[in-house]
């Protein structure tokens, strides 16, 4: 019977938990740990419709390709745009994650995704990881991974608060034995703060600059409080008067007011939710703090305005970049004891009486 066991075991891939964002995806292999962070880029060959390059390879590409030869994000937003992308690359991540083994049958995967999307989108996402190459696939929401994922108490009778600023959306949820108490999803995260960056030098320097360059840029000098010593970056970009190179040089006070409007923005609706939380569970929060996870927990002083905004302690979860991939996998270890966060399969669920 053990040597049956065995090689049933044998035969099952690893589980694997999978953090699909908008600019980059993490994948979780579990007794590995988080063996994949790629970015969500997909190179695809117009004239024979195969794709060419997926994750890194294909971010370099972005903006440098030939005419036939598109790179494009199937992710927007933290939903699914392209569904033939997406799966493409979720098969890819897979088979990457799995290389080294040679197994039979499909993995577990469980899969976050931001609150508030359709059921329409979550299917979307259930059945792109089903086609890739999945055995049994399990969403759930990208805030409650993170929380599990920096060891937040979620299922204790005791309110947590957790942002998760993402690529495409931003993630607001009080959460309470195990379930979410309050929450709210923002079209304003890393993408959004990349385009207002781009208005704004075209705007005011009349230059024409890339995705990439906006993004390098703010991960250099971007501060929503003034830096001291300040802080300054040169860029090229296209001059929109005379068609030509041109550089010029950047400080953090640029960067500031290109998105403060969006950092104010994100503020508003953190203090909204505040506002319809349950006293009994905003007295926990304000003895225990906020935390912050995500790529925008790094934005240089975003922690201390919105401490000094919202009057409670802000803090920046371990390693905010990959929390919800490390939620992921804490789930994938033991799936009886988070089933109740797990959103459930439509077609599994009892019929309505």
């Amino acid at each position: 019977m053990k040597r049956f066991t065995t090689a049933i075991s044998n035969m099952l891939s690893n589980d694997i938990g999978i953090d699909l964002g908008t600019a980059n995806t993490l994948v979780y292999v579990s007794g590995k740990g988080i063996v994949l962070n790629e970015p969500s880029v997909v190179a695809v060959n117009q004239k024979t419709g195969r794709v060419v390059a997926v994750g890194a390879q294909a971010k370099a590409m972005l903006g440098r390709t030939p005419a036939h030869i598109v790179a494009v994000r199937p992710l927007v937003d933290g939903v699914i745009s392209d569904f033939e992308v997406t799966e493409e690359m979720i098969a890819y991540l897979i088979r990457k994650a799995e290389e080294s083994s040679k197994k039979m049958l499909g993995p577990k995967v469980v899969v976050g995704v931001p609150t508030g999307i359709t059921n329409v989108e979550r299917r979307a996402v259930r059945d792109a990881t089903k086609n890739a190459g999945a055995r049994d696939v399990y969403i759930v929401e990208e805030p409650m991974a993170a929380a599990v994922g920096i060891h937040l108490p979620i299922k204790e009778a005791v309110g947590s608060m957790i942002i998760d600023i993402g690529g495409g959306t931003s993630d607001i949820a009080v959460i309470s034995l195990g379930g979410i108490v309050r929450s709210k999803s923002l079209k304003i995260a890393g993408d959004k703060l990349n385009t207002d960056i781009i208005s704004y030098i075209r705007s005011e320097f009349k230059i024409l600059i890339g995705e990439k360059t906006a993004e390098t840029m703010k991960m250099a000098i971007g501060a929503v409080l003034p830096a001291n010593p300040p802080l300054e970056v040169a860029i090229r970009g296209r001059d929109l008067v005379t068609g030509l190179p041109r550089e010029v040089v950047i400080t953090d006070s640029d960067l500031r007011e290109a998105i403060g409007g969006s950092i104010d923005n994100l503020i508003e609706a953190v203090k909204q939710v505040l506002e319809t939380t349950p006293p009994e569970i905003l007295s926990d929060i304000m003895h225990k703090g906020v935390y912050l996870v995500g790529g925008g927990a790094l934005i240089k002083g975003l922690r201390e305005l919105l401490q000094d905004y919202i009057g409670i302690p802000v803090y920046v979860g371990e390693d905010p970049l990959t929390a919800v991939a490390r939620g992921t996998g804490i789930i994938l270890e033991d799936l009886d004891e988070y089933q109740e966060i797990l959103i459930q399969n439509e077609d599994d669920l009892p019929p309505k009486r």
